[in-house]
């Protein structure tokens, strides 16, 4: 039998920032008007948190 479907992956998915992936790192740049290296460094720097990632690149601007 297949296993149920929960969102508690998604939510869980959507706290990080996945460094590797290009579509994320190309969202968050264009989400804060940074660069896509910007971004990369943040997350080498505090971890996939998008929300320390966000901070961080707020704190840069």
């Amino acid at each position: 039998m297949a296993k149920e479907h929960t969102p508690r992956g998604r939510a869980q998915d959507r706290r990080n920032v996945a460094g590797g992936q290009d579509h994320e790192v190309r969202y968050e740049a264009e989400k804060k008007g940074v660069s896509k290296q910007d971004v990369k460094d943040a997350v080498k720097a505090v971890g996939n948190s998008r929300a320390k990632v966000e901070d961080r690149l707020a704190d840069e601007k």
